[in-house]
């Protein structure tokens, strides 16, 4: 009964946690639209680095980024083992490469910590806070923070 009552007060979200490297990161499930292998994407001239092309996705364009470029880790030199997380951000949908998805967790709201102050302000833009769960800590993305800013668009 007592885990009931709690439960009532601190509501369980839901979140996809995914490799990228020797790191975890999770989004929030309602983001996911789905999770498809890795396909090919055709290169766009002038794009940031981080934006691998597009593909086709059941007729409609969906641009590619490298989340590990995105987060200023290395390339992900990617092969048939990677997967591509289709997202909802904002008013548009994308395809983030990451190297795998790992687990579906599901955590009350209160169980995200603030991300630590000696982070750098750019880590800080792209994560929203840090779920400890079985021993690992795992970053949640700040989706809108992973798109091209105006000034890589103008580019």
């Amino acid at each position: 009964m007592v885990e009931k009552s709690h439960a009532a007060t601190a509501p369980e979200q839901e979140f996809i946690a995914f490799r990228i490297g020797a790191q975890e990161f999770c989004v929030d499930i309602m983001s996911v639209r789905e999770i498809r292998g890795w396909t090919p994407a055709t290169a766009l001239p002038h794009a940031p680095r981080y934006v691998r092309g597009v593909i086709n996705l059941r007729g409609a364009v969906l641009p590619i980024i490298d989340l590990s470029e995105r987060l200023g880790l290395k390339a992900t030199q990617a092969t048939a083992r990677h997967v591509i997380i289709v997202v909802h951000v904002a008013d548009r949908v994308v395809g983030m490469l990451v190297d795998a998805v790992s687990d579906i967790l599901s955590q009350p709201r209160d169980a995200i910590q603030p991300t630590p102050d000696v982070a750098s302000d750019s880590v800080k833009s792209f994560i929203d806070g840090v779920l400890a769960v079985d021993g690992r800590m795992i970053g949640l993305i700040r989706l809108n923070a992973i798109m091209p800013t105006s000034e890589e668009k103008a580019a």
